[in-house]
């Protein structure tokens, strides 16, 4: 194991990938010559060369979309997005082709690439710069999406959706880059898409958390523990497919669930997982299942109302003992 930063574990991925398969290629603004917005690609042009690490003009629907041509044909290409913000730009490249060029083409082309790139609001950026945006790409039949929340699975994933042979979009929190931890050095450490994972074991309720979101439910989980309050934290990794039946099964054993999700309120995450919960496991709910998400307004720049507007600490202290009755 060796200790590195969210965006290093990143890096190292997409570096290994490239080694080994020569048909890798990362594309995106600033990618190259800039190491990158947030220097996730810092070092690559000067490893892999100007036709493997390709700078791009302000053009999202441009370059994802030679993206998936390059896909079309071969390659396996990795875009990124300065920020998924950005990528409505390119909405119509992502779900109306990546997503659904191998079915309209009768399975003649897979669709081989990755995007990949910061998500979610980082502090006072404004409506436009602050969405949670898996809920919006996991709702298109055809994309895979996932939201990693520590470096360890940010490579195993990566490198998963690099190998992939079908459109992966990879979430990172923008919050995240600098966050260190254990990283599985083995060039071939992979994270199976579709699989999520009990972060934290716990008895007596079942909280749902994924990428920024889930370091909050384990602050949470932190100070509840000084009441006695057992919380067991499930971290779906990927949204679609998502793991449900962990999710189904820890429900069953503690009874009560509550989902903290960035994304909007209505038709978010926490929606789904809420909705398939009560299909499978209603019989198992001793309370009504409990969601945080961010309010149901465009993101304010104000510091105290983005602070208001984001899920928050207390909120989600108060979410859990409310489903435990206390």
């Amino acid at each position: 194991m060796a200790i590195m930063e969210f965006r290093e574990a990143i890096r190292l991925a997409m570096i290994e990938e490239m080694e080994r398969d020569e048909r890798v290629f990362l594309m995106g603004e600033e990618v190259g010559l800039y190491d990158g917005a947030y220097k996730v690609s810092k070092g690559m042009l000067e490893r892999f060369g100007p036709m493997r690490v390709v700078d791009t003009p302000i053009s999202e629907a441009g370059f994802a979309g030679i993206g998936i041509g390059a896909a079309m044909v071969g390659l396996r290409p990795i875009i990124e997005f300065m920020t998924w913000n950005f990528s409505l730009v390119a909405m119509d490249q992502l779900v109306n082709h990546a997503a659904s060029i191998l079915y309209m083409s009768g399975g003649q082309f897979p669709i081989p690439i990755v995007f990949r790139g910061p998500n979610g609001a980082a502090g006072q950026l404004g409506a436009t710069h602050s969405r949670s945006l898996e809920a919006t790409y996991a709702h298109w039949p055809g994309l895979k999406v996932v939201t990693p929340s520590t470096p360890a699975d940010a490579k195993g994933l990566l490198k998963s959706a690099i190998r992939d042979d079908n459109p992966v979009l990879v979430l990172e929190s923008e919050l995240m880059y600098s966050m260190k931890g254990e990283v599985p050095e083995d060039p071939d450490f992979l994270i199976p898409l579709g699989v999520g994972e009990i972060k934290r074991p716990g008895r007596d309720v079942t909280v749902v958390a994924h990428s920024k979101s889930y370091h909050l439910a384990r602050m949470a989980a932190q100070e509840l523990e000084k009441d006695g309050i057992d919380v067991e934290i499930i971290d779906p990794r990927t949204i679609r497919p998502l793991d449900i039946d962990l999710i189904v099964s820890s429900v069953k054993k503690t009874n009560r669930l509550v989902i903290i999700d960035e994304c909007a309120p209505f038709g978010g995450v926490a929606s789904e997982i809420a909705y398939q919960v009560q299909l499978r496991a209603f019989d198992y709910l001793d309370a009504p299942i409990v969601r945080i998400t961010t309010k149901d307004t465009p993101a304010p720049y104000a510091k105290n109302l983005y602070e208001y507007w984001m899920p928050r600490l207390d909120e989600a202290i108060e979410a859990i003992k409310k489903v435990l009755y206390r």
